[in-house]
């Protein structure tokens, strides 16, 4: 193993120990024991952060590319390390942290290199001095963006790898030129663990200043608390729970100095399906839906949990498709065993609602899940805001609408999303030219014809959404525009050209 499990932190290029520990609750395996995070360890990480800034701020984008791209061969070359271990934590299958997730968290360093590289991110405008410009002469002025700051990430249960310790918010951050104190997540504290170590190694190989990541193992709500509220930190990164974020925006808000939160929280992301569409193919769309439903267990912030269809016959065999596919999967184990715990409550909330059918129903125990379908009408769905909640993990809700005033009133419902989809045919165009004007003010992702688990890593894509999808509407936390971010404009008049930063 290149990097033995120490369960410390790792703090301005060394690991230290604090004073608890905690024991890890991985699905297979034995516990670790981990030393537990607090606010004097909060303190030293931050403190190394600032220490770091004004030197990582400075390098060059060709030095932060370099960094980026050795992050990204250091994962590659831990791969053996991180596979097993992150299993042992989360359950996940071998093929999705060796095939899957570690590619994609390799690859979106890599992205990020290329990007900053081009420059572009910098949106530079230059205004040349007028002085001779009547009847007031024009200064010059030069904008570039510049980093802000420390920034704090806080990793996902359900991606161990892309959204955590190494995942797009730290991407981002360094890429812009911030040093990065991340909060480590409970649930996979191992993987964190030797995650710091490739992005050490590639710290030092490419000569970054010491401190430039820093990662602080949890063990209480007191890590996530003094972290964000920390004055020395600027930005927030997350991606959790809409209680958890709400919790930590507020804490961003009401500081001495209040900072930009980038929260990602999590969305039912409805499908709209209409008449033609479910015409020619209700069947295949009703299978198709529960395999995107049971995928990962659900565990997917991205899971289409709402199916609306206009009511009739079609509507009954997308419905009965997805009944026999949902009633083929058996019990899959749960990333934690708090999601699987609210995954349960989530069901139990929804069965027996006024309205609400249960068309397949379980009984899922401890860690495991096993899947859920429900059906209701428009009108219950509009008068019962228990409907319109998220439920984490393999479970669908089929909302029957009359018509496609209807649909489009259930959209003018609809609070913030990551996405929502529309399953269409030619012959759907102007039903589907009435929704795209609502749902566009609802999502950050309009998708057509397919399912939306499966988030590109590209410089087009949005990861984000009106609230409660995301604390800021105009980010994302995936692809390239994530960098900016971490970013501030910042305008230069007059100032001698070698005296303004690298604009080149």
């Amino acid at each position: 193993m290149t990097h033995s499990i120490t369960g410390k932190h790792l703090i301005g290029g060394d690991w230290i120990s604090g004073t608890s520990t905690f024991r890890t609750s991985p699905a297979s395996g034995d516990p670790l024991e981990i030393s537990a995070g607090d606010a004097a360890l909060v303190d030293k990480a931050v403190q190394a952060a600032e220490a770091a800034f004004d030197a990582y701020a400075a390098t060059s984008r060709e030095a932060r590319a370099a960094f980026l791209d050795a992050i990204a061969e250091e994962l590659e070359a831990r791969v053996d390390d991180i596979t097993p271990m992150a299993m042992a934590e989360t359950a996940l299958p071998e093929p999705r942290i060796r095939s899957v997730e570690l590619p994609r968290t390799a690859n979106q360093m890599r992205l990020f290199a290329t990007h900053i590289r081009k420059g572009d991110y910098l949106d530079l405008r230059h205004d040349p001095a007028m002085p001779d410009r009547q009847p007031m002469p024009r200064p010059d002025l030069r904008m570039v963006q510049r980093p802000i700051g420390p920034v704090a990430v806080f990793g996902a249960s359900n991606f161990p790898l892309a959204f955590s310790t190494a995942g797009g918010d730290t991407a981002a951050a360094l890429a812009a030129g911030c040093p990065v104190v991340v909060k480590a997540h409970e649930a996979h504290a191992g993987t964190c663990e030797l995650t710091a170590s490739a992005i050490q190694a590639a710290a030092e190989r490419t000569g970054m200043p010491t401190g430039v990541f820093n990662q602080v193992q949890g063990g209480s709500l007191e890590v996530g608390q003094a972290l964000v509220q920390h004055p020395l930190i600027k930005a927030v990164g997350f991606t959790g729970s809409y209680k958890g974020g709400k919790a930590l925006y507020d804490l961003c808000a009401q500081r001495d100095e209040p900072i930009p939160f980038f929260g990602e929280m999590g969305s039912i992301n409805p499908m709209f399906l209409l008449p033609e569409a479910v015409s020619a193919r209700a069947a295949d769309l009703g299978e198709g839906w529960a395999a995107s439903l049971t995928m990962g267990v659900g565990q997917f912030c991205t899971n289409p949990g709402i199916a609306v269809v206009l009511g009739g016959s079609e509507a009954d065999t997308f419905r009965d498709a997805a009944r026999a596919k949902l009633s083929e999967t058996g019990p899959q184990t749960m990333l934690t065993d708090g999601i699987a715990a609210a995954y349960r409550g989530g069901a139990e909330a929804l069965a027996g609602r006024p309205g609400v059918t249960e068309v397949v129903t379980s009984e899922p125990k401890d860690r495991e899940a096993t899947p859920f379908l429900f059906e209701t009408d428009a009108k219950s769905f509009l008068e019962d805001e228990t409907l319109r909640q998220e439920v984490f993990g393999p479970l669908g809700l089929i909302v029957r609408a009359s018509s496609v005033e209807e649909m489009a009133e259930i959209a003018r419902a609809m609070e913030g999303q990551l996405t929502v989809t529309l399953h269409m045919d030619d012959g759907d165009i102007e039903t589907a030219r009435k929704l795209v004007p609502l749902l566009e003010r609802k999502a950050g992702r309009i998708l057509a014809n397919g399912f939306p688990t499966g988030v590109e890593v590209a410089d087009a894509m949005v990861h984000g959404g009106p609230w409660p999808a995301s604390s800021n509407f105009g980010a994302t936390s995936v692809g390239t525009l994530a960098i900016r971010r971490f970013l501030r404009p910042v305008c230069y008049q007059n100032l001698p050209e070698m005296l303004v930063p690298e604009t080149a």
